[in-house]
Protein backbone atom coordinates (compact mmCIF):
# COMPACT_ATOMS: atom_id res chain seq x y z
CA UNK A 1 0.00 0.00 0.00
CA UNK A 2 1.32 3.28 -0.54
CA UNK A 3 1.82 5.55 1.98
CA UNK A 4 1.27 8.59 0.96
CA UNK A 5 -2.16 7.52 -0.40
CA UNK A 6 -2.61 6.26 2.91
CA UNK A 7 -1.39 9.44 5.06
CA UNK A 8 -4.05 11.56 2.66
CA UNK A 9 -6.98 9.41 3.71
CA UNK A 10 -9.33 10.83 5.98
CA UNK A 11 -12.76 9.96 7.92
CA UNK A 12 -15.19 12.31 7.59
CA UNK A 13 -17.79 12.56 10.04
CA UNK A 14 -21.07 14.20 8.85
CA UNK A 15 -23.37 14.51 11.97
CA UNK A 16 -26.00 17.36 13.41
CA UNK A 17 -25.92 15.52 17.14
CA UNK A 18 -22.35 17.04 18.61
CA UNK A 19 -21.38 14.43 21.60
CA UNK A 20 -21.89 11.68 18.32
CA UNK A 21 -19.01 13.74 16.38
CA UNK A 22 -17.40 14.46 19.40
CA UNK A 23 -17.33 10.59 20.57
CA UNK A 24 -16.34 8.66 16.80
CA UNK A 25 -13.81 11.23 16.55
CA UNK A 26 -11.91 10.54 19.47
CA UNK A 27 -12.67 7.16 18.99
CA UNK A 28 -11.23 7.25 15.79
CA UNK A 29 -8.93 9.46 16.51
CA UNK A 30 -7.23 7.10 19.23
CA UNK A 31 -7.33 4.03 16.71
CA UNK A 32 -5.06 6.17 14.38
CA UNK A 33 -7.71 7.94 12.07
CA UNK A 34 -7.46 11.61 10.66
CA UNK A 35 -10.72 12.97 10.92
CA UNK A 36 -13.13 16.06 10.15
CA UNK A 37 -16.62 16.38 11.85
CA UNK A 38 -19.38 18.42 10.21
CA UNK A 39 -22.77 18.87 11.45
CA UNK A 40 -24.95 18.82 8.15
CA UNK A 41 -24.59 18.04 4.55
CA UNK A 42 -24.71 21.24 4.09
CA UNK A 43 -21.85 22.31 5.79
CA UNK A 44 -19.76 19.63 4.48
CA UNK A 45 -20.72 20.74 1.00
CA UNK A 46 -19.27 24.39 1.67
CA UNK A 47 -16.11 23.11 2.74
CA UNK A 48 -15.97 20.02 0.25
CA UNK A 49 -12.96 19.95 -2.39
CA UNK A 50 -12.42 17.80 -5.31
CA UNK A 51 -8.91 16.28 -4.05
CA UNK A 52 -10.49 15.05 -0.76
CA UNK A 53 -10.20 11.59 -0.24
CA UNK A 54 -11.02 8.94 2.55
CA UNK A 55 -14.12 8.01 3.59
CA UNK A 56 -17.75 9.40 4.97
CA UNK A 57 -19.51 8.35 7.96
CA UNK A 58 -22.82 10.69 7.50
CA UNK A 59 -25.89 9.89 9.56
CA UNK A 60 -29.24 9.25 7.85
CA UNK A 61 -31.50 11.78 9.26
CA UNK A 62 -29.58 15.49 9.01
CA UNK A 63 -31.37 19.11 9.56
CA UNK A 64 -31.77 19.69 5.53
CA UNK A 65 -29.97 17.77 3.49
CA UNK A 66 -29.96 13.45 3.99
CA UNK A 67 -27.03 11.77 4.37
CA UNK A 68 -28.53 9.89 1.51
CA UNK A 69 -29.12 13.03 -0.14
CA UNK A 70 -25.23 14.33 0.26
CA UNK A 71 -24.19 10.65 -1.09
CA UNK A 72 -26.13 11.00 -4.06
CA UNK A 73 -24.93 15.04 -4.37
CA UNK A 74 -21.21 14.19 -4.26
CA UNK A 75 -21.78 11.19 -6.87
CA UNK A 76 -23.50 13.45 -8.99
CA UNK A 77 -20.27 16.04 -8.55
CA UNK A 78 -18.14 12.85 -9.66
CA UNK A 79 -17.23 12.36 -6.17
CA UNK A 80 -16.58 8.39 -5.42
CA UNK A 81 -15.80 8.78 -1.60
CA UNK A 82 -17.16 5.33 0.01
CA UNK A 83 -19.91 5.90 2.81
CA UNK A 84 -20.66 4.47 5.75
CA UNK A 85 -24.59 5.72 6.70
CA UNK A 86 -25.51 5.50 10.28
CA UNK A 87 -28.84 6.11 11.83
CA UNK A 88 -31.20 5.51 14.75
CA UNK A 89 -33.91 5.53 12.61
CA UNK A 90 -33.08 3.37 10.09
CA UNK A 91 -35.80 1.16 7.69
CA UNK A 92 -35.53 -0.81 4.67
CA UNK A 93 -36.35 1.41 1.93
CA UNK A 94 -33.15 3.75 3.48
CA UNK A 95 -31.23 1.16 3.45
CA UNK A 96 -31.55 -0.24 -0.33
CA UNK A 97 -31.20 3.47 -1.49
CA UNK A 98 -27.87 3.83 -0.13
CA UNK A 99 -26.42 0.18 -0.89
CA UNK A 100 -27.93 1.44 -4.39
CA UNK A 101 -25.65 4.59 -4.53
CA UNK A 102 -22.66 1.99 -2.90
CA UNK A 103 -22.51 2.33 0.39
CA UNK A 104 -19.74 0.47 2.64
CA UNK A 105 -22.26 -0.13 5.29
CA UNK A 106 -25.68 0.62 6.75
CA UNK A 107 -25.51 0.62 11.09
CA UNK A 108 -28.51 1.35 12.79
CA UNK A 109 -27.45 3.25 16.62
CA UNK A 110 -26.41 2.09 18.72
CA UNK A 111 -23.71 0.38 17.11
CA UNK A 112 -20.70 -1.74 18.31
CA UNK A 113 -17.76 0.33 17.55
CA UNK A 114 -15.76 -2.73 15.91
CA UNK A 115 -18.63 -2.95 13.38
CA UNK A 116 -18.23 0.42 12.86
CA UNK A 117 -13.97 0.37 11.93
CA UNK A 118 -14.87 -2.59 10.03
CA UNK A 119 -16.90 -0.69 7.56
CA UNK A 120 -14.66 2.52 7.89
CA UNK A 121 -11.75 0.17 7.14
CA UNK A 122 -13.63 -1.52 4.33
CA UNK A 123 -14.23 2.05 2.69
CA UNK A 124 -10.79 2.95 2.78
CA UNK A 125 -9.46 -0.14 1.43
CA UNK A 126 -12.02 0.50 -1.46
CA UNK A 127 -10.44 4.16 -1.29
CA UNK A 128 -6.95 3.16 -1.42
CA UNK A 129 -7.62 0.72 -4.11
CA UNK A 130 -9.42 3.37 -6.72
CA UNK A 131 -6.42 6.35 -5.98
CA UNK A 132 -3.91 3.38 -6.51
CA UNK A 133 -5.70 2.32 -10.00
CA UNK A 134 -5.73 6.52 -10.94
CA UNK A 135 -2.10 6.53 -10.41
CA UNK A 136 -1.78 3.35 -13.07
CA UNK A 137 -4.06 5.12 -15.41
CA UNK A 138 -1.79 8.59 -15.14
CA UNK A 139 1.02 6.41 -15.89
CA UNK A 140 -0.50 4.43 -18.70
CA UNK A 141 -1.56 7.72 -19.96
CA UNK A 142 1.70 9.24 -19.71
CA UNK A 143 3.30 6.37 -21.79
CA UNK A 144 0.81 6.52 -24.19
CA UNK A 145 1.75 9.57 -25.06
CA UNK A 146 4.96 8.86 -26.03
CA UNK A 147 4.05 6.75 -28.70
CA UNK A 148 4.12 7.54 -32.57
CA UNK A 149 0.68 7.69 -34.66
CA UNK A 150 1.80 3.93 -36.11
CA UNK A 151 2.27 2.83 -32.79
CA UNK A 152 -0.61 3.32 -31.31
CA UNK A 153 -2.31 1.54 -34.75
CA UNK A 154 -0.31 -1.21 -33.92
CA UNK A 155 -1.53 -1.91 -30.44
CA UNK A 156 -5.12 -0.76 -31.08
CA UNK A 157 -4.98 -4.05 -33.51
CA UNK A 158 -3.00 -5.77 -31.28
CA UNK A 159 -5.55 -5.14 -28.25
CA UNK A 160 -8.08 -6.48 -30.68
CA UNK A 161 -6.40 -9.88 -31.31
CA UNK A 162 -4.85 -9.93 -34.53
CA UNK A 163 -1.56 -11.45 -35.45
CA UNK A 164 1.71 -9.82 -37.37
CA UNK A 165 0.35 -10.69 -40.80
CA UNK A 166 -3.09 -9.67 -40.04
CA UNK A 167 -2.01 -6.06 -38.68
CA UNK A 168 0.07 -6.00 -41.54
CA UNK A 169 -2.56 -6.25 -44.00
CA UNK A 170 -4.58 -3.91 -42.13
CA UNK A 171 -1.98 -0.81 -42.21
CA UNK A 172 -0.53 -1.92 -45.77
CA UNK A 173 2.98 -2.36 -44.63
CA UNK A 174 5.13 -5.50 -43.80
CA UNK A 175 4.77 -7.84 -40.83
CA UNK A 176 8.97 -7.06 -40.16
CA UNK A 177 7.78 -3.84 -39.94
CA UNK A 178 4.94 -4.54 -37.86
CA UNK A 179 7.40 -6.73 -35.49
CA UNK A 180 9.33 -3.40 -34.99
CA UNK A 181 6.76 -1.25 -34.17
CA UNK A 182 6.06 -3.82 -31.31
CA UNK A 183 9.26 -4.03 -29.95
CA UNK A 184 9.76 -0.25 -29.63
CA UNK A 185 6.05 -0.67 -28.18
CA UNK A 186 7.27 -2.89 -25.47
CA UNK A 187 10.06 -0.64 -24.87
CA UNK A 188 7.96 2.26 -24.24
CA UNK A 189 4.89 1.10 -22.07
CA UNK A 190 7.61 -1.65 -20.19
CA UNK A 191 5.92 -4.79 -21.76
CA UNK A 192 7.79 -7.81 -20.61
CA UNK A 193 6.15 -9.88 -23.66
CA UNK A 194 3.47 -10.09 -25.96
CA UNK A 195 0.78 -11.23 -23.53
CA UNK A 196 1.85 -7.58 -21.11
CA UNK A 197 1.54 -5.99 -23.93
CA UNK A 198 -2.20 -7.35 -24.95
CA UNK A 199 -3.30 -6.41 -21.52
CA UNK A 200 -2.23 -3.03 -21.40
CA UNK A 201 -3.81 -2.60 -25.01
CA UNK A 202 -7.13 -4.02 -24.12
CA UNK A 203 -6.59 -2.01 -20.74
CA UNK A 204 -5.73 1.54 -22.65
CA UNK A 205 -8.10 1.28 -26.07
CA UNK A 206 -10.63 3.37 -23.89
CA UNK A 207 -7.69 6.26 -23.85
CA UNK A 208 -6.41 5.42 -27.87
Amino acid sequence: MDDAIDRDCAVFIVDDDASMRDSLALMLGLLGYRTASFDSAETFLAAYQDRWTGCVVADLKLPGRSGLDLQSELRRRGSRLPFVIITAHGDVSSARAAFQSEAVDFLEKPFDEAHLRTAIEKGLQRERGRLERAVVDREETSKLARLTPRERSVLELVGKGLHAKEIAAALAISPRTVEVHKAHLMDKLGARNVAELVRFAVAAGRRL
